[in-house]
């Protein structure tokens, strides 16, 4: 699932740490003309869009720093429709919280991938990944349930299937007021080992009627390169590949 509804915008922070602590916060109360509003903008999203999904996600409530390089992220409950709020003037935004993950090919390039028509983004261009779900009963919100919540939208979106344990944290992209995200780097793969699976997930989803997330991979080794892509982009997009190409170059 997409992290949000809207594509974002504004300025982006990429962060290095060297570790994170998470707390859950209580959920986000709403004054009441602003569920109002919540709901009918949600369920103006949901008749243009039919595929959206009103599932549990987690929203990033706070960010500090305890310590050179650690941060602790103070996290929420909340379902997929709070971030129709965007749509919502002068409403109450809470920053969603995501993972995506850094796929390196064998020639120095990186796989990104454009959402589809029956996503909440179509013709974006981001990194696999989606949207932080919170953890099922007493299992804590941490760096190894992100990092396999990682490892299976990577799966869903490319049908590249990779342990967890393969997965190194890289990068937090942080856009203030709007998005924290976790960026995992996995091992690097053969680009056209990617673009076998992904072909091959592509033909199964259409197989069974369903759309792709993403319907088109794409290989990029600079930022130079991303205007030819075409249509939008991630705000974090063109700091990523220009972080991965300086340190590799």
């Amino acid at each position: 699932m997409s992290e949000q509804l809207p594509p974002p915008s504004g300025p982006v922070d990429l962060l290095e740490v060297r570790g994170i602590r998470f707390v859950e916060g209580p959920p986000l109360r709403l004054p009441p003309g602003e569920r109002q509003a919540m709901d009918r903008a949600w369920e103006e999203a949901v008749r243009a869009n039919p595929g959206f999904f009103d599932g549990p996600v987690c929203g990033a409530a706070g960010l500090d720093w305890e310590g050179p390089g650690r941060l602790v992220v103070t996290w929420t409950r909340a379902t997929y429709r709070i971030h129709a709020l965007r749509r919502v003037g002068g409403a109450t935004v809470l920053p969603s919280l995501f993972v995506g993950v850094v796929q390196p090919a064998e020639d120095g390039s990186l796989v990104v991938g454009r959402m589809s028509s029956s996503t909440a983004a179509p013709g974006r261009w981001q990194l696999p990944g989606g949207g932080a779900e919170p953890p099922a009963g007493t299992e804590p919100l941490d760096l190894d349930t992100l990092r396999r919540h990682a490892a299976r939208e990577l799966a869903e979106e490319t049908g590249l299937l990779t342990p967890p344990e393969e997965l190194s944290l890289w990068l937090l992209t942080h856009a203030p007021g709007r998005a924290l995200g976790l960026l995992f780097r996995a091992p690097v793969r053969p680009a056209r080992l990617l673009c076998e699976r992904f072909a091959a997930l592509v033909a199964s989803e259409r197989a069974r009627g369903r759309d792709p997330e993403l319907d088109r991979i794409a290989f990029v080794r600079s930022p130079a390169e991303l205007p030819g892509l075409g249509g939008t982009q991630v705000n974090y997009l063109e700091g990523v590949v220009r972080r991965y190409a300086a340190r590799t170059g």
